[in-house]
């Protein structure tokens, strides 16, 4: 079975602090460990001793010799570094199947128009590009136009192309509903974003640049390009695009967007052979330089080139581009959206930089991090006419002012004005805030905007309140990582959106006046549901599982009398390309179950939540206990592995193996509670977990406990190296993505600090987090830490690493692994240089799962 997971001084004056950090990490590696095995683990390594061998030491290990002779051989007949001769079979024939799960296409965002008459912006394109006169009956008057954008994977290019799609949706009178998709996709290259305005009549197209070009907005109309934008880096760099700071919105006359865009350079000092030019200096000098300047802080991982984002203004007609001032350099802005047209202003969510101990200047990671403080703020609209101009009380100069909005709450995101304008939604993580976890579950809330937009006295009420321990079989909480631009039904008042629901993504519905929370997708199914967009009163929907690909479906409300309304769901046949025969068959092959595991050793400290089960989704062949298992764990350690399609778990699943994805106490969908159980046991509650979840399968003979490998990134990493140092007898491989194995040194090199005091503390970590770490602070992430157990480690271990990684340095992989080769232990090593924490670069995350198979294809198979 497989398991994948995600000399100190004491005078510190005379050194710096990261030095000491690193001292003390390497110090503290080196000391032999005091725990003891588990009872059930089996006698450690042989002949390991913590002196520092010399190679022909290391090669006295027969299964380093074994790997040496073999990788030796593999150059002499003129193979990679590293092959493994007696599997290039092997290599070559699961990177072939592979490339056939690659192929298969993702689908993306939607945008429903119910415009009642002239063509959609994506119509325009259609006929502009391809010169047919095409789908005019897709504009009919009183009809829906759907555009759906899917992905598809580029290997050879490295990179992610995207297509739109378009589709004519009919209903009749027997409430079925009919999809007539255009017969050519269109691909959206260069394209950065593409941003419909709320009629549908125009499109907005980002492009930004790769260097120092200027960014382009391109704006289309009936049958023509209107304008196209071009942004000099003088004005601002490239815009946000993301999924957290990205806010790129029109405003209701469809003649404005506001946008977040990186803040133009700062000045730089400049020299020439004079010196330094000194500021104001009209002299010209093709041989002076710039210099590099002070050094900005970044938010971290896949932010490291971005430094400031800010809030612009474009005039779609006139190209003319408005900084939106008065907004201080300590706030990063993002997910700008337009108030009312009465109200002259835009809102948008700011993220303070004072992040630091005691709130010092500090930028901490903010990917994955909803733990960061975050407000709601209203500023005015920079085109506004003077005249509307509020009155300002201060001199020559004078800047528009910012309001806060949510100064009672230390989060709040995701803002959304109802239809009428009456509400301002959002959404707030302020439990993460309060104990200092990642993620956490959250809570929703409005504010009652003023028709008169006068924003002063504003109050925030509650609309879903975190739940703390869920009752069996109901709603869990809400966990929202994203909503539609336009979620609402027609009644203005109830919101359609995605969540968690235990190891399910569901749809719920949310009426933000009586504040009752439904389940919308069908509640008898393991699937996962996802909101793509509404049409009025009706639901596009994608749907999957571990074993089906993507399936789009429509959902109608249907009104029955003296019963709860209830949604009926109708597949919607695409023209999106099937998978293989091959792909099919192995799909069809298999069956999965969600697994409620009860937890072991329940103590009377645990909350009421933290005493209920979890989960574990056993993805199974039908002859499952005679197959090898792949136990697969989620990093965070605050996510979760939901029930949805994964092209790399189905890949894995094809080899031959079952799959047990373990959602360990501490993942998000089950409740606040069991949620922050965590802190404070991490490497303890959670590798129980996994093991007690692993000995549930086993006892219901499931599988076959003599093959289990295991396999993670990040936290699931550093699950995965502690599982094979506390309990080695019982994984015959791993391979690890990105891990987390020494915190001691993790906390002087990540972009997360903050994180090794949490999760080693609990809550009182937010108050011991310093950039200084006391030495009794280093001797407890190393006890907590994977490679306090590695004496015990004897299982072949895989290791993919990214070299950019700002989250989990390469430096903490390599050290376990280099421990591991010197202790004779077989490892292997991949770095991807250019890749960061998620190695999701295309050939990156390809190459990562292809030695992933090949690894436990080899180890599995003895």
């Amino acid at each position: 079975m497989v398991v994948l997971a995600t000399g100190l001084s004491l005078t510190p004056r005379f050194y710096s602090r990261s030095s000491i950090v690193v001292a003390a990490s390497l110090l503290l590696s080196a000391a032999p460990s005091s725990s003891s095995p588990r009872a059930r683990a089996a006698a450690p390594a042989s002949g390991y001793s913590p002196w520092r061998g010399s190679i022909s030491r290391i090669s006295s290990h027969p299964t380093a010799m074994a790997t040496t002779q073999a990788s030796e051989a593999a150059t002499e007949k003129g193979l990679p570094l590293g092959m493994d001769v007696s599997m290039v079979d092997e290599y070559a024939s699961q990177s072939k199947l592979l490339q056939e799960f690659v192929k298969i296409p993702t689908i993306g965002n939607a945008w429903i128009f119910n415009s009642k008459t002239g063509m959609c912006c994506y119509c325009y394109l259609v006929l502009l590009n391809l010169g047919f006169l095409l789908f005019f009956s897709c504009c009919a008057e009183n009809t829906s136009r759907a555009i759906v954008s899917v992905g598809q994977t580029d290997l050879l290019a490295n990179k992610k192309r995207s297509f739109l799609l378009n589709s004519h949706i009919s209903k009749n009178s027997s409430n079925s509903v009919d999809f007539q998709w255009s017969p050519f996709p269109i691909e959206m290259s260069g394209v950065s974003a593409v941003i419909p305005s709320p009629s549908g009549r125009k499109l907005l197209l980002i492009r930004n640049s790769e260097d120092d070009s200027p960014t382009k907005l391109e704006v289309w109309g009936p049958c023509q390009l209107e304008n196209e934008i071009h942004i000099a880096q003088s004005v601002h760099g490239s815009l946000y695009v993301d999924e957290w700071f990205e806010g790129i919105s029109w405003n209701q006359e469809e003649t404005l967007v506001a946008y977040v865009a990186e803040e133009p350079p700062q000045p730089k000092p400049e020299f020439n052979d004079s010196g330094y030019k000194k500021a104001g200096s009209s002299e010209k000098d093709c041989k002076s330089w710039k210099g590099k300047g002070d050094w900005e802080e970044t938010w971290g991982e896949t932010y490291s080139k971005k430094r400031i984002p800010a809030l612009f203004v474009v005039n779609i007609s006139s190209g003319e581009v408005r900084a939106v001032k008065g907004i201080p350099r300590t706030l990063s802005v993002g997910q700008v959206i337009w108030a009312p047209s009465s109200s002259h202003s835009l809102v948008f969510v700011a993220w303070s930089s004072d992040n630091g101990y005691q709130k010092t200047p500090r930028k901490l990671g903010i990917k994955y991090c909803f733990n960061r403080p975050c407000a709601l703020y209203a500023v005015p609209d920079p085109f506004m006419e003077e005249a509307d101009k509020p009155s300002l009380n201060v001199s020559k100069g004078e800047t528009a002012p910012t309001t806060k909005l949510t100064s009672e709450l230390s989060s709040a995101f995701f803002p959304r004005f109802s239809p009428d304008g009456k509400y301002l939604v959002f959404i707030s993580a302020k439990s993460a805030i309060d104990s200092g976890t990642h993620n956490a579950t959250n809570s929703m809330h409005k504010i009652d905007w003023p028709a008169d937009g006068k924003l002063e006295g504003l109050s925030v009420a509650d609309v879903v309140p975190i739940v703390m321990c869920p009752q069996d079989g109901c709603f869990p909480g809400l966990y929202c990582s994203g909503i539609l631009r336009n979620p609402w039904l027609t009644d203005g008042q109830t919101m359609i959106l995605s969540s968690i629901w235990g190891s399910k993504e569901v749809i719920l519905s949310v009426n933000v006046v009586s504040r009752e929370v439904s389940r919308v997708s069908p509640q008898d199914s393991d699937y996962s549901w996802n909101v793509l967009a509404l049409d009025k009163d009706n639901i596009l929907a994608v749907s999957s599982s571990l074993i089906t690909v993507p399936q789009i479906y429509y959902g109608s409300e249907v009104c029955q009398t003296g019963k709860p309304n209830q949604w009926e769901w109708q597949e919607i046949a695409t023209p999106f390309p099937s998978p293989s025969d091959k792909i099919s068959a192995i799909l069809a092959d298999h069956k999965f179950s969600i697994l409620k595991i009860p937890i072991s050793n329940s103590s009377n400290k645990l909350a009421d939540g933290a005493k209920l089960p979890f989960e574990a989704i056993f993805v199974s062949w039908k002859d499952s206990a005679t197959r090898p298992t792949i136990v697969v764990l989620h990093g965070g350690p605050h996510t979760v592995y939901p029930s949805s399609y994964s092209k790399s778990l189905a890949f894995l699943y094809s080899q031959g193996y079952n799959l047990l994805v373990v959602n360990y106490r501490g993942s998000l969908g089950f409740g606040e509670e069991a949620l922050q159980s965590l802190p404070g046991n991490i490497g303890s509650q959670d590798v129980n977990d996994v093991l007690t979840a692993l000995d549930f399968v086993i006892k219901k003979g499931l599988i076959d406990a003599s093959k289990v490998a295991v396999v993670g990134g990040s936290h699931g990493g550093f699950l995965t190296t502690h599982l094979i140092g506390q309990a080695p007898g019982t994984f015959v491989a791993a391979a690890a993505r990105n891990p987390v194995c020494n915190l001691s040194l993790m906390v002087g090199t990540t972009d997360i600090p903050e994180w090794c005091f949490v999760e080693i503390y609990g809550k009182e970590g937010k108050n011991c987090f310093s950039e200084y770490p006391s030495f009794d602070d280093l001797c407890q992430f190393h006890q907590k830490s994977p490679i306090s157990h590695i004496s015990k480690v004897s299982t072949p271990t895989l290791f993919l690493l990214g070299a950019q990684d700002l989250r989990v340095p390469v430096s903490n992989g390599l050290q376990y692994a280099r421990t591991l080769k010197e202790m004779g232990v077989e490892t292997k090593i991949i770095v991807f240089p250019e890749d960061m924490h998620g190695l999701d670069k295309p050939q990156s995350d390809f190459e990562s799962f292809l030695n992933i198979g090949v690894w436990f294809k080899k180890h599995m198979s003895k």
